[in-house]
């Protein structure tokens, strides 16, 4: 017995060393590329699609964006106005511009739709565009800037402050590679931004400028784009230029190959712009492919089977899968196995209505991606009371102004004008009963008293402290609405992870031990190289 144990030891000795079983090798995952330098003073390269960062150079710092501002307009001007509606051109909007800023030509009183505009806002960079948009669209500049601020942060954005919707010279006014990434890659999944930041030429019709009368052509900045330049790159589908004396060149591109589509962003370049661009991608389609999560995850993909775990059963109409449409950036000879994975509840308002968790996935230490552990065949979630009487609480301020500006008290509803409603007596001092009736002498009118100067200047008083009251509240109302709206924002995503859940038949208690007995399980049975983290 002692011979043929020795036996066996050898030969495993003799397998390891003659590579029969090349264990280091299969567990070993591929390097995660870093060939790339560019000179601009900051970068980034992201893959749209996954959300993962390939390459990056003072991604977090702020920049002057200079006109690549013009992607966050357009994205604020599609999300809130209609393509058809007219914008008429103000005094202001053509004749506030700084010397040599890039313009379309149109004058006071000019009129384009809103789809034209965005054609000259986005290949002719015109700034007048940019303004006559943002008053269009908010009444005023400053009003819009913070349209653009609100739907910066929504999208993640930390680094940022925009003061102005062109881009021109504010040292209120920056941005960071990273920030303009997650602008753009929300831009690009635009349909109707990708059709027109891919045009090259757009044609003025004849009769909506005045200074050209006869219409006129104007063609795109973004030399890449164009395939007669020698700058053209296969496969760009768009971007934005951007020059200022303080910002230096900007840029940014995106462009797509064999399903990875990339978005490059340039600050503060010194005439490298172009050059740093192509060199990114260059990197990213050389070194990088998308992974496709659905098919792949073998933690998640069949967890519908072990959904009866503790005696706990799921009904036979209802099963969790992970989202179809969901990927993963891997280097070219990386593997998904070699992908961890780890589970949050915690969903954002962008989730898809029927999802239970969010799935990160990571490699090495890197965030290369996520998806969503949806349920399919789900009913429709309705909001518990105690939800709905949660966020009437959160939004009550706003409520209470409401009623304000319409002159009602808190628990006043208002009454129709008719015979038997009250109505105001003739002096406006009092309200009449429904059931009490004028004093008469006769068939004569009650006589009308005449107010001394001393009533009519507290009468007037008294209305300049109602209207002051009325703003103080509505200013009260506002902040106090800010101040619950994240709040409630976090009662909604655990009364809708609860709800459904509940629809289910689990608590949340359960729901977790049976994805911890899900997960143990798959930790003895995985390749080796899988490395999966739960996290509550």
């Amino acid at each position: 017995m002692k011979y043929k144990k020795k036996i066996l030891c050898f030969f495993l000795c003799i397998a390891l060393m003659t590579g029969l079983f090349p264990v280091s090798a299969a567990f070993a995952a591929a390097d995660w590329p870093t060939d790339v330098s560019i000179s601009a003073d900051g970068g980034i390269l992201m893959d749209a699609g996954s959300g993962a960062i390939l390459y990056e150079k003072n991604s977090r710092e702020a920049y002057y964006p200079a006109s690549i501002t013009k992607i966050l307009t357009a994205l604020v001007i599609l999300e809130n106005c209609d393509l058809d509606e007219t914008v008429t051109f103000s005094n202001e909007a053509v004749n506030t511009l700084e010397p040599g800023a890039s313009i379309l030509g149109a004058r006071a009183g000019d009129q384009l739709s809103v789809r034209e505009c965005l054609y000259a806002l986005l290949l002719q960079s015109a700034n007048e565009v940019a303004n006559a948009l943002a008053e269009h669209c908010s009444g005023s500049i400053d009003a819009f800037a913070e349209l653009m601020n609100e739907k910066a942060r929504s999208l993640g954005c930390t680094s940022s402050n925009f003061a102005n919707p062109s881009g021109l010279n504010d040292e209120n006014h920056y941005t960071s590679a990273y920030d303009m990434a997650l602008i753009s890659q929300a831009a690009f999944s635009n349909p109707t931004f990708v059709e027109i930041d891919s045009t090259t030429y757009y044609d003025v019709p004849a009769g909506k400028l005045k200074q050209y009368p006869d219409g006129w052509r104007y063609y795109a900045h973004h030399r890449m784009l164009k395939k007669n330049d020698s700058l053209y790159y296969d496969g760009v589908i768009g971007g934005k230029t951007g020059y200022t004396s303080l910002a230096g060149n900007t840029l940014v591109t995106c462009a797509e190959r064999d399903g990875l589509k990339l978005i490059a962003v340039v600050l503060n370049g010194h005439q490298t712009h172009y050059s740093d661009t192509k060199a990114l991608f260059d990197f990213g389609f050389r070194n990088f492919k998308s992974v496709s999560v659905a098919g792949q995850d073998s933690v998640y993909q069949d967890i519908e089977n072990d959904l009866a775990i503790g005696g706990i059963h799921l009904g036979g109409s209802i099963r969790l899968s992970v989202g179809k449409n969901s990927a993963v950036t891997l280097p070219s000879e990386g593997d998904f196995s070699d992908v961890s994975s780890s589970l949050s509840y915690t969903l954002e308002e962008a989730a898809p209505s029927s999802a239970v968790a969010r799935i990160d996935y990571t490699y090495g230490d890197r965030n290369v991606g996520h998806a969503y552990l949806e349920a399919v065949n789900v009913p429709a979630y309705t909001p518990d009371p105690s939800m709905l009487a949660e966020l009437a609480e959160s939004t009550g301020a706003v409520n209470e102004t409401a009623k304000a500006d319409s002159g009602l008290e808190t628990g006043e509803t208002e009454q129709a004008d008719t015979p038997e409603s009250s109505r105001a007596d003739e002096d406006g001092s009092g309200v009449q009963e429904k059931d009490e009736k004028p004093e008469t002498t006769g068939s004569k009118a009650p006589e009308k008293k005449d107010r001394s100067p001393m009533v009519s200047i507290l009468i007037k008083g008294i209305s300049v402290l109602a209207v002051i009251a009325v703003i103080g509240a509505s200013i009260f109302g506002f902040l106090t609405y800010r101040a619950h709206k994240e709040r409630a924002e976090r009662i909604l995503r655990q009364q809708r992870r609860e709800k459904r859940l509940k629809k289910w038949g689990y608590s949340t208690k359960e729901f977790d031990q049976i994805m911890e007995e899900h997960l143990r399980s798959k930790s003895q049975i995985k390749k080796p190289g899988l490395r999966d983290r739960w996290k509550k």
